[in-house]
């Protein structure tokens, strides 16, 4: 038995507190990782306030995770000790249902997550399956490399899905923790990138991310004025939006993409898509073989999240930071 020491929620809403645990005999097929560091991402924060009604208490947050491999179960493939890995939000997922076998493991129906009815990152260590520790190219920056496994694949797997192309005109809205590392997956992709910003102060910024226009997305007059010019729109947001005209400002046969938790129903005019031949889609993360691939494309771009670091110590005026929407643009906690 291993004592674990974390910081975790006692209940929804709850300040974290330093937690221990003890993790049990590890698994045939899991692995053991001591974490460096652990992104924070606003679904821990939606997990520790039970927004989503899933949250089990006590809960240890933390699925944006990059670390060493410290012990490994004998049926273990691929991975040894010493390996440095990433772990995003999955954990396990069947390695037999079709969509296993067909690679899409984030699409497997007995998936496991993280921090669902399990303790997750903000802790020394976490175990996973090994087939979503995910090997880290030796060139990476791993103080900045925990959000690419939860934020950078939630973006980078859309582009794949909807076969952007580097000639598209392509739009994202919301640039924040997830839609600053769209722009940049897109930019280095090829394509011409419009980012909807309703924050004028961030509008430098944008540009040096790789935005080659900025749009208020609260005029209405500017939204106007760029209708049916975009092959593709990513919505990194969770609020309820103006569908009707962000589907007018779709090109015939383009995609709208949603990775935001919107949590109310998404109003979508039936005509907007029927007269265009529009699609509304989204998806959650990746596959671990598309997450590696990712991460390849990261660092040969130099792709990554701009990072404030705090120590785990501090995990509490970190959430804080990041609830009050100061988070410039993704936090990471050092941990060891």
């Amino acid at each position: 038995m291993t004592t674990i020491h974390a910081y975790a929620a006692k209940e929804a809403g709850a300040r974290l507190e330093p937690f221990q645990y003890e993790l049990g005999d590890i698994g045939k097929e899991q692995v053991d990782i001591k974490v460096h560091y652990c992104g924070i991402c606003h679904s821990d924060i939606s997990m520790v306030n039970n927004d989503w009604g899933n949250a089990q208490f006590p809960i240890v947050p933390g699925h944006e995770i990059v670390g060493e491999v410290v012990d490994i179960g004998p049926n273990v493939k691929n991975i040894k000790n010493g390996d440095l890995v990433g772990l995003g939000w999955f954990s396990e997922s069947c390695m037999h249902c079709d969509q296993c076998m067909s690679g899409s493991h984030n699409l497997c129906p007995t998936k496991e997550e993280v921090i669902v009815g399990r303790h997750g990152g903000f802790a020394d260590h976490v175990r996973c399956h090994w087939s979503w520790a995910i090997p880290l190219p030796k060139d990476i920056d791993l103080s900045k490399a925990g959000p690419l496994f939860c934020g950078g694949i939630t973006v980078f797997n859309p582009i794949i899905m909807a076969g952007v192309k580097p000639t598209d005109k392509v739009g994202v809205i919301g640039i924040g923790g997830l839609g600053h590392m769209a722009v940049q997956f897109l930019n280095k992709w090829g394509c011409e990138v419009v980012a909807f910003s309703s924050s004028p102060s961030k509008k430098e910024e944008i540009f040096n991310m790789g935005a080659h226009k900025v749009v208020n997305s609260r005029d209405t007059r500017a939204m106007e004025e760029i209708n049916g010019s975009l092959d593709f729109i990513l919505n990194t947001t969770n609020v309820t939006l103006d569908w009707p005209g962000y589907l007018n400002v779709l090109s015939p046969k383009g995609t709208f993409h949603n990775v935001g938790a919107v949590l109310e129903p998404m109003a979508i005019p039936a005509f907007s898509l029927i007269g265009g031949e529009k699609t509304v889609s989204g998806s959650p993360l990746g596959s671990p073989a598309l997450t590696r691939k990712m991460l390849e494309f990261c660092v040969r771009h130099n792709i990554y999240p701009i990072i404030e670091e705090f120590p785990l110590a501090k995990v509490n005026e970190a959430f804080d930071h990041l609830k009050n929407g100061k988070a410039r643009y993704r936090i990471v906690l050092k941990i060891s």
